[in-house]
């Protein structure tokens, strides 16, 4: 069996949704994308919900041993998290902060099937966070 190389990235921030999408394939590619970062050997940089596709996500990362972050505003915590979270979950005062932090924290990122509101993300990461 081949072994996977670790990556030159060590945290990669997943754009995702806090609903699990109306197809399951949503739902297998972000299990599956969770896995491939444990098996690459990096960690995961979030929006800090446990539900939907960022609760599959996270978990399949945080299950697999590698380090967890997820930011949230203090104003989604009672929608996005339900339950126990996984890692580490830092609350901020605002959405710009959320973009922020994740920025600084990651190495790369990958956006996931979703809606109007991941692509409106990854355009604004574009052109406000661009290094």
């Amino acid at each position: 069996m081949e072994e996977t190389k670790p990556s030159k990235f060590k945290r990669v921030c997943v754009f995702c949704g806090s609903s699990s999408g109306k197809k399951s394939s949503y739902q297998e590619a972000a299990v599956e994308l969770g896995k491939e970062l444990v098996e690459r050997r990096i960690d995961l940089v979030y929006g800090g919900g446990s539900v939907g596709l960022m609760g599959l996500v996270s978990q399949a990362v945080h299950d697999g041993g590698r380090h967890v972050l997820g930011v949230i505003p203090k104003s989604l915590v009672s929608k996005e998290i339900t339950g126990e979270t996984v890692g580490e979950v830092k609350t901020v005062s605002s959405m710009h902060q959320r973009k922020a932090e994740m920025a600084r924290q990651a190495d790369a990122f990958v956006a996931l099937p979703g809606g109007s509101v991941e692509c409106g993300w990854v355009l604004q990461f574009l052109v406000v966070f661009h290094r």
